[in-house]
């Protein structure tokens, strides 16, 4: 993650600001901005997106979405993969997608870039157990490794290829082992 120098602003204010690419986050006052995703990250935002919709959007459980902006708490923060479930996904007037997510996912899911500081990302996943996600996955390529966060629970690290990774009780249907995930970048 970069730092974007500037000075103080308000969350209103980060807000009222374009767009940057790759995307900003405002937390705890500061705006910092994210790396740029290389080959393995996007790899596997797609495929898992792909994976994930494919199991819990056509009953409408659920949908995946790629680097939405999330505005909660205080912080305004763009995970590579935000989960809904199908009955909190904010609607505009015409019962569309709405373009502002002020709520947090209900599963927030990170890919740990080379570029990235493990400890802000992590910091992102705990401030959206806080304020309602049911569960957060850090995935470190690099590492093959997967973190399991929930709240008021210890992280459960899994790096053994065949384990069974968990998954939100909506995403029951999924089943996936850190080596399903790691095959992706073979493809």
């Amino acid at each position: 993650m970069v730092q974007v120098p500037s000075k103080m602003l308000t969350l209103e204010e980060f807000l009222q600001l374009p767009e940057t690419k790759p995307a900003s986050e405002y937390i705890d006052g500061q705006i910092i901005q994210k790396p740029m995703p290389q080959g393995k990250h996007s790899t596997i935002q797609g495929e898992f997106i792909s994976t994930i919709n494919g199991v819990v959007k056509p009953n409408r459980i659920a949908r995946a979405f790629p680097e939405l902006r999330c505005t909660f708490g205080g912080r305004s923060i763009v995970p590579d993969i935000a989960v809904f479930i199908w009955s909190r996904i904010p609607r505009d007037e015409n019962g569309e997608v709405a373009n502002t997510f002020s709520i947090a996912p209900d599963w927030t899911i990170e890919i740990l870039s080379p570029d990235q500081n493990q400890t802000k990302v992590t910091k992102n996943i705990l401030h959206c157990l806080k304020y309602g996600t049911q569960m957060g996955w850090l995935i470190d390529p690099n590492e093959q490794t997967v973190f399991i966060y929930r709240p008021k629970q210890e992280t459960e690290v899994f790096d053994e290829p065949d384990a069974l990774l968990p998954m939100p009780s909506f995403a029951g249907e999924l089943h996936l082992t850190i080596k399903d995930l790691l095959a992706w970048l073979l493809e």
